[in-house]
């Protein structure tokens, strides 16, 4: 179960980051909001696979590797999403 884990993590932390940077390069406003989307996406099935680690007892509930990345985790979905709603207002040109 824990090489599960770990890999779907690893696949989604390691998409996040690579649509994160295909976003960057986005032809459109429009394309820029899907790549984010995606992005998000991936943030939040990472944040999945480490919940699943903490409630599996892969890890101990308290690890502060672990708590430190959920936490990470947890903002950099937040700011993604900001960016999204900041890209789909009428007012950003």
């Amino acid at each position: 179960m824990g090489r599960h884990i770990s890999g779907q993590l690893f696949r989604a932390g390691s998409s996040a980051g690579s649509n994160y940077e295909e976003a960057r390069a986005a032809e459109s406003r429009a394309d820029f909001i899907h790549k984010m989307q995606v992005v998000l996406k991936e943030l939040r099935e990472s944040r999945f696979w480490l919940r699943l680690t903490q409630r599996s007892k892969l890890l101990p509930e308290n690890d502060p590797e672990l708590l430190a990345l959920l936490q990470e985790t947890e903002e950099l979905a937040k700011i993604v999403a900001r960016s999204i709603i900041t890209a789909k207002s009428k007012n950003v040109k």
